[in-house]
């Protein structure tokens, strides 16, 4: 007699229990986004946001390296690399957004990538690309919560990483909230500043689609499904503790909560 908790979900199936994760663990629903969305964040508490978000920024990038050099399948390896060029952008960037060598009102001879533009999100904040390259304000929580990301995708097989990604089904609808609410109830920001929200959510839509096809197409035993649903949730998990970190040390102290 089969059983049929062993048996293989179909592609439906699959594609529900991962959507069920994002329904019941993404961070869009975190008390921090809440408040955000809500225009109820002053203007030091999005500051505490973009100084500390800016580490896993920074370190999206060395989880796609990371993911590669695991992966054995050169199809895979050329179509993922793009995602390390997108958030790394493309030469011509000087440290202050400038091409190397060129005045500060020449136009930019590169691509700027993901990380670029959250930099340039900070400075609209007037948080300065130094103290976010410095880490001076990071908090350990969110630290360790990157750490344990990129741990997770350099030591598990690398369709878990694959899967791990997933978190892009759900990133365009929150992505757009955020730029509606940013425009709406954070004017002091200047508009240039939220190219980022502006640029992610095709991009995140086209990556969620690779992914999704590749877990669909690897996945193919109950066992393998499962170590994929799983590892979605392990990240909704780490993106839920990074803000964690954040409303302990940023909100809770204004509301008179001890953290």
């Amino acid at each position: 007699m089969n059983d049929t908790a062993t048996q293989p979900w179909s592609a439906d199936e699959l594609v529900e229990q991962l959507r069920t994760v994002g329904r019941e663990a993404y961070h869009d629903k975190h008390p921090f986004h809440c408040l955000m969305n809500g225009g109820r964040l002053d203007r030091d508490q999005l500051r505490c946001w973009v100084r500390n978000r800016y580490y896993y920024q920074k370190n999206i990038p060395i989880k796609d390296a990371l993911l590669l050099a695991r992966c054995p399948l050169r199809d895979v390896r050329r179509r993922w690399l793009q995602r390390i060029i997108d958030h790394d952008g493309t030469p011509g960037h000087s440290a202050d957004g400038s091409p190397p060598g060129a005045p500060a009102d020449r136009a930019d001879t590169g691509q700027p990538g993901g990380i670029e533009k959250w930099l340039r999100l900070g400075e609209a904040m007037e948080v300065s690309r130094q103290e976010m390259e410095s880490e001076s304000h990071l908090l350990p929580g969110v630290r360790f919560a990157v750490d344990a990301y990129l741990q997770f995708v350099a030591t598990r097989p690398w369709i878990e990483g694959v899967a791990s990604s997933l978190t892009e089904l759900f990133a365009p609808d929150l992505m757009q909230r955020r730029l509606a609410a940013f425009e709406e109830h954070y004017g002091w920001i200047a508009p240039e500043g939220l190219a980022y929200f502006r640029s992610r959510p095709p991009l995140a839509r086209r990556d969620s689609d690779h992914a999704l096809s590749l877990v669909l197409q690897h996945c193919r035993t109950r066992s393998e499904q499962q170590a994929a649903v799983d590892a979605l949730r392990f990240k909704c998990e780490l993106l839920w503790a990074q803000l964690d970190a954040i409303y302990t040390a940023c909100v809770l102290p204004t509301r008179g909560q001890s953290p």
